[in-house]
């Protein structure tokens, strides 16, 4: 039996608002028409146990619950070579970088093989997390204030202590050498754990530290935490006032642990990245294991990636050449 025009023209709408209502549901078309993913995302991470490690297996955990996707974490030595690997990639979106903020302050200490603005699709912050700075309890200062106070009466006599030259810790100390204008003197340790260490020991009497790492020393009266180096209050360090609040107008200094892709892919890829990778860190048993490693997730758009890139390269660029600093 034939079917009358009218009752086809009916199920020809029927199916397209079919093929419509479904589209979100899909893989996302890349520019050359297939879907995306086709194969399992593979995530270059730094060296297993250390903070973007942990970070990527949640990524990769919480992008299996919320969108069904397989995903790898490959960790690879530190240094440049983890950014070589996927700059070397197929611009297809599934190879990835995860990695912390000295991805873009690298460079301003040491040569290095690829250029972080034009070989790589910034896509999306994935955590934050601010230093607190902490002092042995030997020193008499109790804020901001009087430890400025304090380094300016005796310049080139405080210590601080740093895991490492280029390390978040060390670059906030720096950046508040500069704003505060104090002489302040860097004392290398080999690692975060060892620079605590003497800290609590009294080896160094300052040190911009992570705070998971002095929250329990300070808990037990053997640090005495100053003030949060974010700009605005922050829940990983209830009470503690932020340094631009304290003496020192403007100061913000933050890590950050980002995901990167090679260059050139497509925008569909990367629009479909940042949005599940956002869904997938704000489920709430991801949110609460970030904030369990006193990391607060920090999704915004590939733009407000960039962004920072620009803002910490010109301000921590300042400070380095300035203080003269080069990589070990």
């Amino acid at each position: 039996m034939t079917m009358p025009r009218n009752a086809w023209l009916m199920v020809c709408v029927i199916l397209t608002t079919l093929g419509t209502s479904s589209v979100s549901s899909q893989p996302a078309a890349t520019g050359s028409g297939t879907s995306f993913p086709t194969k399992p995302i593979r995530i270059v991470a730094s060296p297993p146990g250390g903070s973007i490690d942990f970070a990527a297996r949640l990524v990769a955990q919480g992008l299996a619950s919320s969108a069904g996707w397989q995903v790898v974490v490959d960790n690879r030595p530190t240094g440049f070579i983890q950014g070589q690997i996927v700059t070397q990639a197929p611009a297809d979106g599934h190879m990835l970088l995860i990695a912390g903020s000295s991805f873009w302050t690298a460079p301003l200490l040491q040569k290095s093989p690829y250029d972080v603005f034009n070989d790589f699709s910034p896509i999306i912050v994935v955590e934050k997390s601010p230093n607190v700075v902490a002092v042995h309890p030997s020193l008499p200062a109790k804020s901001i204030k009087e430890l400025i106070v304090l380094a300016r009466a005796r310049p080139g006599q405080l210590n601080y202590g740093s895991s490492g030259t280029g390390a978040s810790n060390h670059l906030a100390a720096e950046l508040f050498k500069a704003m505060a204008a104090v002489n302040i003197v860097q004392v290398n340790y080999k690692g975060g754990g060892p620079a605590i260490s003497g800290l609590v020991s009294g080896e160094v009497e300052v040190m911009f530290a992570s705070t998971a790492s002095v929250a329990p020393h300070v808990k037990s009266g053997k640090l005495r935490a100053l003030a949060v180096t974010s700009a605005q209050p922050s829940a990983l360090a209830p009470g503690l006032p932020p340094i631009a609040t304290s003496g020192v107008p403007g100061y913000d200094s933050v890590g950050a642990t980002s995901i990167f892709g090679p260059a050139k892919i497509p925008a569909a890829v990367i629009s479909r990245l940042n949005q599940e990778i956002a869904r997938a860190i704000s489920q709430p048993d991801i949110k609460e294991k970030f904030l369990g490693a006193a990391s607060e997730i920090a999704p915004g758009t590939p733009e407000d990636l960039l962004a920072l890139m620009k803002s910490d390269t010109v301000k921590m660029g300042k400070v380095i050449k300035d203080a003269g600093i080069r990589a070990e």
